[in-house]
């Protein structure tokens, strides 16, 4: 009778089980999720739900997640670039592992902290060396019963000013102190009142400040439209992230840096007790309070939500933003634990939520804890760290805000006061309001980040020499082995004209790259042309029908779409491929330079066609995809001609405007400091470059005289912009 109840009862359970995991399958695969630890828990824990029914359905599982007949018709499209980053990425963290393990005593975790701070602040360029005064104002005040806000600005660097708000009670008196961190919300530093205000309740004087794009720091604000020409703060932070890697910078050291100067500020305040500081915020502001948590003594308590998950899971997800993130992260040998551990043993309450939808799931989280707690065993602090899942999806529900207000007053008002939540008066964000207007670009002598970064280009920048550019592009990893790559022949389509042929091109082991082969009629071997599918919003000549113009003048042509990942960019056509770009820095690639080596295997495999002459090979691309089209001929002089077309004229120009479109796709870190598009020009003297309507980073053509060439407008006049592309064309191919 007890089996029989077993059977039906559990059998009932498991079916649902299966049911559900079998139903996000599909979405852990289109992510590039290694599966297999995932399918071996699944197997154990249906095995712990009845021994017979739990063995049954575990053959069960595995059965349904085998190719069948059906499932093989209904090919689940691959993301090749994304598994293949994420391979690498999963094997950084593999080899990390043993050193972390192999750490038993307080001497080895001194040591180690030692290299990860190193590190970190190494990937980030350093943080500013600056120590100049805050200059802080007092602005206004609101007034509620038992606390107050100050309105304040001070500046984090020379007229970079930092606004924020103060809560603090009104009783006069020394006390702890807590820095709330935002989120991506657009409001930035109104985000956590409720929390503030609570905690000043509960006798902490708290400061919230906007980060940058946030609150009244917008960096792309239009007085016109009223409104971030970017979008939101998380368009603008990606593109900031591209412009400070252009100089070898990492964003995060900006965030970071605002967070200290924040401390600065609460440390020289009468009423707060510098000794007794914490540090909390969620997402976004879970990163910085990471970050800072970490980085800064000063903090003696951290409490970040909805972020510290381990790369295991968080890497394959479009999670992580250009602020949220160090530059060759695992690369280095690192994880998000080392942030915990560098710390040790400070008390650390790491957050999460029962079903965040942005890739931050417990489980990383849990990841993180667990490596942790090994580390505060060896310190004999395992109770300084703790872990929580609130129920919900990303963000703070009740019961994260209540472990927040616990853990400062066990920590920093030893274990006394209530930690429960109390209704606060919550004001409206105009109220909150430390400007005039809302917007720090409006005080006399404000100055932007983009500034900022020129000014330390125009300090920094050295030129060096084109032989020094060649040894850098071999460090980039652009040229081939000149070998023929494997090519898959999917479909062929023959005409009067010629032939046409959809090929997957294995760019390196496990890089499938899609492509189109036009071949002309004629016999014998002919010049051929390498086209880069681009994917650019640009007017004009699409690639497909430039292709099919130049195969009908004998050329053979491969249009070929360099690697690019599957994930959809939910953050607006100006940000590019950001997520790929981010993900591959964090392994130590770089992007331009992978897709101008996917330029150079088209190359490869047109040299080694019997009916291509090898020693006539050109290479045609538009916006920035021109940019990886100069990299790869810079690198290879295989590509004997090349023709840019509307592609930016400068990588050094992207720090005039706190915008430039598709940014992302175009930097290599440091670049900018020795060299710009025009030294790449030179190191393919004396072939030539065809380039026509130059562009700024906004995508208008500029006017840059002799050596460029330009459109004339034709308006409704169609057959005369044919007339001009098929002349161009046979510019190009003369």
């Amino acid at each position: 009778m007890l089996f029989y109840y077993y059977l039906v009862i559990s059998t009932a359970d498991i079916l649902t089980f299966i049911s559900q995991f079998v139903a996000n399958f599909d979405i852990e695969l289109r992510r590039g999720t290694n599966l297999l630890p995932t399918i071996r828990k699944r197997v154990l824990d249906l095995g712990r739900l009845s021994p017979l029914p739990g063995i049954l359905a575990a053959v069960c599982l595995i059965a349904s997640l085998l190719p069948t007949p059906c499932a093989v018709g209904q090919t689940i499209p691959e993301d090749s670039f994304l598994n293949w980053m994420n391979a690498i990425a999963q094997r950084d963290l593999e080899q990390r592992a043993p050193t972390i393990r192999e750490t038993r005593t307080v001497a080895e975790a001194e040591r180690r902290k030692q290299y990860v701070r190193r590190e970190l602040l190494n990937e980030l360029g350093g943080l500013p060396d600056y120590h100049g005064p805050l200059n802080p104002k007092i602005t206004g005040e609101a007034h509620a019963d038992s606390y107050t806000i100050e309105k304040v600005i001070y500046e984090s660097l020379p007229d970079f000013y930092v606004t924020a708000d103060i809560y603090r009670p009104n009783e006069q008196a020394r006390y702890p102190a807590v820095l709330l961190q935002a989120g991506h919300t657009q409001e930035g530093k109104a985000e956590n009142q409720r929390i503030a205000a609570n905690l000043a309740m509960k006798g902490f004087v708290v400061l919230c400040f906007d980060p940058i794009g946030q609150g009244e720091r917008v960096q792309t604000y239009s007085r016109q439209l009223d409104e971030p020409l970017a979008g939101w703060s998380v368009p603008e932070h990606i593109l900031m992230e591209a412009q400070s890697g252009l100089i070898g910078q990492g964003l995060a050291r900006y965030f970071i840096w605002d967070a200290m100067r924040s401390l600065d500020y609460l440390v020289s305040r009468p009423d707060v007790d510098g000794s007794r500081i914490g540090a909390a915020g969620c997402s976004g502001g879970g990163a910085l309070t990471t970050f800072i948590g970490a980085l800064d003594s000063r903090i003696k308590a951290v409490v970040p939500a909805c972020y510290p998950s381990s790369f295991q899971t968080v890497f394959p997800t479009t999670a992580v933003h250009g602020e949220m993130a160090f530059p060759h992260f695992l690369a280095s040998g690192l994880d998000i634990a080392d942030f915990v551990e560098m710390s040790a043993p400070k008390p650390w309450l790491l957050q999460s939520t029962e079903t965040d939808q942005f890739g931050f799931s417990h489980e990383g989280v849990e990841l993180v804890y667990h490596e942790a707690q090994t580390w505060y065993d060896i310190y004999n602090a395992r109770d300084h760290l703790g872990f929580m899942v609130a129920p919900g999806s990303h963000g703070m529900p009740l019961a994260s805000r209540e472990a927040v207000y616990k853990w400062m007053i066990r920590w920093l008002k030893n274990g006394q006061g209530d930690y429960h939540e109390q209704p606060v008066t919550m004001f409206p964000e105009a109220e909150l309001l430390a400007t005039p207007s809302g917007h720090v670009e409006d005080l006399p002598g404000s100055v932007k980040l983009h500034q900022i970064l020129r000014a330390d280009l125009k300090g920094e920048e050295k030129q060096a020499s084109v032989p020094d550019l060649a040894a850098e592009l071999k460090n980039l990893r652009i040229s081939t082995d000149g070998s023929a790559p494997d090519a898959k022949v999917l479909n062929t389509k023959s005409g009067t004209d010629g032939t046409e042929q959809q090929l997957a091109i294995e760019s390196e082991p496990g890089i499938w790259l899609d492509a189109t082969l036009n071949l002309p009629n004629a016999r014998g071997r002919k010049p051929a042309v390498v086209i880069v599918r681009d994917g650019e919003d640009l007017e004009g000549i699409s690639t497909k029908k430039l292709a099919e113009k130049m195969a009908g003048l004998g050329q053979v042509v491969l249009e070929l779409e360099p690697r690019t990942s599957r994930l959809k960019n939910t953050e607006g056509r100006d940000t590019g491929d950001w997520m790929s770009d981010l993900q591959a820095n964090l392994i130590g690639r770089n992007l331009p330079a992978m897709r101008a080596y996917d330029i150079l295997r088209g190359v490869d495999l047109l040299r080694h066609r019997p009916d291509v002459d090898a020693n006539a090979i050109r290479g045609a691309a538009r916006g920035v995809a021109g940019i990886w089209l100069l990299l790869a001929a810079a690198a290879d002089s295989h590509l004997v001609t090349i023709w840019l077309d509307r592609t930016p004229a400068s990588l050094r120009s992207a720090l005039d405007n706190s915008i430039a479109i598709d940014l992302p796709d175009a930097v290599i870190p440091g670049f900018v400091l020795r060299w710009d598009l025009r030294d790449l020009v030179k190191a393919m003297e004396p072939r030539r470059v065809f380039w026509t309507d130059p562009t700024n980073w906004m995508q208008h053509v500029i006017a840059l005289g002799p050596g460029y060439h330009y459109r004339y407008v034709t308006g409704d006049l169609t057959d005369e912009m044919d007339a001009q592309d098929d002349a161009y064309i046979r510019e190009f191919l003369k």
